[in-house]
């Protein structure tokens, strides 16, 4: 999210995931320890790529994660069921302290933890706005859960929820 501005949660009416597929296409996705272990343990070391000393989900053909599918006129994850966090927070991103401008916009208050919530600009799924009720009340909240570890599964935050493994490698 460097060099370009990104987007305070107090300037987005709402968002939704449409499975375009832009958010798999052309990113780096960083892998935890655990999520590592799991992908690889199921899908092979093919399935990772290492880079100093961190390691990410392995991209295919056109830059896009070789966990992607077209499926249904829409991009979908195949790894649903062991999604890593960076993609369940995508295009969001929450942070402990301001970081960018708009830091006010940003500010958000979950049970007394002070968090600066911000959107990826790239994603076409963030309509502008005041923020609407079903915006404030139910995808950040799931949000700031799912990144806080305090819950794993989405409902909000994600477009379909696929019988897993609909796919395989």
């Amino acid at each position: 999210m460097e060099g370009y501005r990104v987007i305070p949660w107090g300037e987005v009416h709402s968002w939704r995931c449409d499975a375009c597929g832009l958010c798999c296409k052309g990113f780096r996705v960083p892998l935890r320890m655990d999520e590592y272990v799991k992908i690889a343990s199921r899908f092979g070391y093919g399935a990772v790529e290492f880079d100093l000393g961190k390691v990410y989900l392995k991209r295919g053909v056109n830059d896009r994660c070789i966990f992607q599918r077209y499926w249904g006129g829409k991009w979908l994850c195949s790894l649903q069921a062991m999604k890593p966090l960076a993609c369940k927070l995508y295009p969001f991103r929450v942070l402990s302290r301001p970081k960018y401008p708009g830091g006010g916009e940003a500010y958000y208050n979950y049970r007394g933890v002070e968090l600066y919530i911000y959107l990826d600009p790239h994603c076409p799924g963030i309509r502008l706005g005041t923020p609407s009720r079903e915006f404030v009340t139910k995808v950040l909240p799931e949000i700031v859960e799912i990144s806080l570890g305090k819950r794993t599964r989405q409902y909000y935050s994600t477009d379909y929820k696929i019988p897993y493994p609909l796919f395989r490698l």
